[in-house]
């Protein structure tokens, strides 16, 4: 199963993170991400740029509205993100209350769709290509 940690802090967490050294905040990360490596179940992870450098989509209106940011409020962003393949949604819990984040922060985990999530649609085109474009981009990476 993939499952998806989305970090989010609260201004208080933003705060904080001024008040540290960069360096340590790096070091704890990295040995956070490198525990993941270790154990094979980090697929993907990225930290974000500022909200600033980011943009949202609005969809309300007919034709769709681009607004610079910053946008939301603190608590609604997210700063980073990993993607982990691990057995259980308990293995997932375990691996995100290790992250070393401090008050104001939280993980929210989710699971990834796999393709058992779309049996009943199984005919689709479109999850047909779906696999097929998993399998491209497999290769691609592999590259």
């Amino acid at each position: 199963m993939k499952y998806m940690l989305i970090m989010r802090s609260t201004q208080e967490a933003v705060e904080a993170s001024k008040e540290m050294d960069f360096e340590e905040i790096l070091n704890a990360m990295g040995a956070y991400n490198e525990s993941l490596m270790n154990a094979g179940v980090l697929l993907a992870g990225e930290g974000l740029t500022d909200a600033e450098e980011g943009f949202v989509v609005d969809f309300d209106a007919e034709t769709p509205i681009v607004t610079d940011g910053p946008y939301g409020e603190t608590h609604e962003l997210f700063n980073g993100f990993w993607i982990l393949e691990v057995a259980s949604k308990d293995e997932a819990a375990q691996w995100a209350s290790r992250c070393p984040l401090g008050p104001g922060s939280k993980l929210e985990v989710r699971r990834v769709h796999d393709d058992s999530d779309f049996d009943e649609f199984a005919d689709n085109e479109y999850v047909q290509k779906e696999k097929g474009w998993r399998q491209e981009l497999e290769a691609r990476a592999a590259e």
